[in-house]
């Protein structure tokens, strides 16, 4: 028998009789090619070797921590965030490494890592090599080597419910009231909440927060846009324990949770869920208060009512009433315990996508239909037609442009109408801006009247179920040949509040007709067109007044 030094070779000390010799040979172990949101807990083993892609979106990877980090983690942000490869791309090595508490927030290498309060597997990153060779001493066979089996290919993020437009925040119920064995039903019930209402990036966003002593904000909004991710999420919540100080936590939660950085939308109404097993601890009112000023929609589900004999220990028995949004029965849930939940998911969501009844989220800048009707007679001329449509754009770009908020149309007349786009056709602000100012001149005589009768029915009549208050803006540079009380009268009708913006020849009598009351505020007039800049911030805070007006 012929024996090697098994530790400069790898070889065994001694091999079975009637295999020839053992030799020292080199496997090639070629990097595992992955895509850039492969994630750690994708990669099931203790140590691999990958290959990153080159050219990853930076703003789109989701990592948690520095140098250590959560498994949920993009494999290659992590790299590209801990400096081991570069935006081309590159091998990588990744070590599997056990869970731990409090991921850390970094900004390294154009990515800013996000905070995570605890996840149960994490992983580290090194520079890997490209076609590394192991030495590994084995029989000399004519057997190929073994090839690492392809890691499964990590799904593209899902658009999610696009019907379903919120930004959620669950503030589940964390006291000892509550009870680590009810804790744990709560956070079940919570999962199939979230994986009903349609997770996505184009759908609903989800956070969590735990009222207790002291409210702990367990992941934020951007943290997680798939169902999945965020059922992880939810499971390795611990409970706290402490009184429910829920006021505390609501209170927090608004002030605290929907902000920019954490991954809050414009336009889109911001939601809190609040959970309350038996009553809160604190003054629950005030927070509701504060909620209602950073138009936040709360939604109170109270489980376990108090009974009579517990009444006396409650600081205040109507604190659903007083927290709420509004006190319609809309934002109040009640479910008699923990136990059978599962019929109350389905309407419990519903309630939550119901964009249209999420009355503190509706601003003058999220809830308005606002139509502009474009004078493009001869008189105007094409250069001032163009500070005309800037005039437009000044006022269309300060609105929540969305397909659930603010919605933008524009009408060109003479004395024909041609309607530029209506209030479908965009739900961005950057394409309703573009479509502003590529509109073309048309040049011709001025029917204001027929204008107006026109946009009233072909541009606010597909619009007469939208919860939104409607407004037209009439921008013309002369008088009409035709009638405009009549036209403008039926507009008011219908629930259309006009401003009338006239510049050079426009008579101040057509000015008043069409705008309405108070006359004085809705009817405006400049001798240049370079005069309609100042006009734009009056016109705003005109729409803001109005509709402030209307929702009282």
């Amino acid at each position: 028998m012929k024996i090697l030094h098994s530790e400069e070779t790898n070889c065994p000390v001694s091999w079975p009789a009637g295999v020839a010799e053992c030799s020292l040979s080199w496997v090639t172990l070629i990097p595992i090619a992955i895509t850039c949101f492969t994630r750690g807990l994708d990669i099931r083993k203790e140590k691999a070797d990958v290959l990153c892609p080159g050219d990853c979106p930076l703003d789109e990877f989701s990592v948690f921590g520095n140098i250590v980090y959560a498994s949920v983690s993009s494999v290659c942000g992590a790299a590209i965030h801990r400096g081991v490869i570069g935006n081309s791309g590159g091998p990588v090595r990744i070590y599997s490494l056990p869970g731990r508490e409090n991921y850390s927030s970094v900004v390294a290498n154009g990515i800013q890592s996000q905070t995570l309060s605890r996840w149960s597997a994490s992983f580290t990153v090194t520079k890997g090599r490209s076609g590394t060779q192991e030495a590994t001493g084995r029989a000399v066979s004519t057997a190929r080597p073994a090839t690492g089996k392809r890691l499964k290919k990590t799904p593209e993020k899902k658009a999610g419910n696009k019907d379903c437009k919120a930004d959620i925040a669950f503030l589940i119920d964390g006291s000892f009231n509550i009870g680590q064995r009810r804790f744990n039903l709560q956070k079940n019930f919570v999962g199939k909440v979230a994986l009903m209402l349609g997770i996505g990036t184009e759908g609903p966003h989800v956070g969590l927060v735990q009222a207790s002593e002291h409210p702990k904000i367990e992941f934020y909004l951007k943290n997680f846009t798939s169902a999945k991710d965020v059922l992880f999420a939810i499971k390795e919540v611990g409970f706290r324990g402490g009184n429910s100080n829920t006021g505390k936590a609501l209170k927090h939660t608004a002030q605290k949770f929907f902000t920019a950085d954490a991954g809050v939308r414009k336009g889109i109404p911001k939601v809190v869920v609040v959970f309350i097993d038996g009553w809160p601890s604190d003054d629950i009112e005030e927070a509701g208060i504060v909620a209602r000023e950073f138009g936040v929609n709360v939604f109170i589900v109270s489980v376990a009512k108090p009974i009579p004999e517990e009444l006396g220990m409650v600081q205040d028995v109507a604190f659903v009433d007083k927290a709420v949004c509004r006190n319609n029965g809309f934002f109040s849930y009640h479910m008699p315990n923990w136990f059978g939940t599962t019929k109350y998911v389905k309407p419990l969501v519903q309630k939550l996508c119901a964009h249209e009844q999420m009355m503190c989220s509706k601003t003058c800048y999220n809830s308005v239909n606002i139509a502009f009707l474009i004078d493009g007679s001869s008189s105007v001329g094409d250069s001032n037609f163009r500070l005309m449509l800037e005039f437009v754009s000044n006022i269309a770009k300060t609105f929540e442009i969305s397909d659930i908020g603010a919605k933008i149309a524009a009408v060109q007349f003479t004395y024909d109408q041609r309607t530029e786009f209506s209030f479908t056709d965009y739900s961005t602000k950057e394409n309703v801006l573009a479509v502003i100012r590529n509109i073309r001149y048309m040049s011709g005589g001025t029917a204001t009247g027929d204008a107006i009768s026109f946009t009233v029915r072909n541009v606010f009549g597909p619009m007469r179920d939208s919860p939104n208050k409607n407004f037209l803006v009439i921008v013309t540079d002369g008088q009409s040949y035709d009638d405009v009380r009549g036209p403008a009268a039926a507009a008011h009708d219908a629930g259309i509040t006009i401003f009338s913006v006239g510049v050079a020849w426009a008579p101040l009598d057509d000015l008043k007709d069409m705008a309405s009351k108070p006359k004085e505020s809705h009817a405006f007039f400049t001798r240049e067109f370079t005069g309609l800049e100042p006009i734009v911030s009056d016109v705003i805070r005109g729409i803001c007044r109005d509709f402030l007006e209307s929702q009282q």
